[in-house]
């Protein structure tokens, strides 16, 4: 597994019983580049992309595009957790990952 995988949070199911709360969850959903599952209080899921949040309301919520290109606008306090199941599509595409493998290209072609 590389460095930029490592840091990927493709696959993260967040434990809110100890020490991450359910708006961090939001803000690491808000910045992640994948679709996530909305497990709501009721039981129900809804996978789709969250486009959208605010916490500074009366109602905070998030906004999600589902996989039908649906926008649901969804109160946080119905939200249980946030499971994070799509590809992360920003996974290995920072500078750095970028500099590494022009590194191991050139060192490539210098062996051949």
């Amino acid at each position: 597994m590389t460095q930029d995988q490592e840091q990927s949070l493709q696959g993260w199911v967040p434990d809110l019983e100890n020490g991450v709360t359910l708006t961090e969850v939001v803000e690491f959903a808000f910045d992640y580049r994948g679709n996530v599952t909305l497990i709501r209080r009721d039981g129900g899921e809804l996978v789709g992309y969250l486009f959208n949040r605010n916490i500074n309301v009366s109602i905070p919520f998030v906004q999600l595009l589902d996989q039908e290109g649906e926008a649901s606008k969804i109160a946080i306090e119905e939200i249980e957790n946030i499971k994070f199941t799509g590809r992360d599509t920003a996974a290995g595409q920072s500078y750095e990952a970028w500099k590494r493998r022009k590194e191991e290209e050139k060192a490539e072609q210098a062996i051949q």
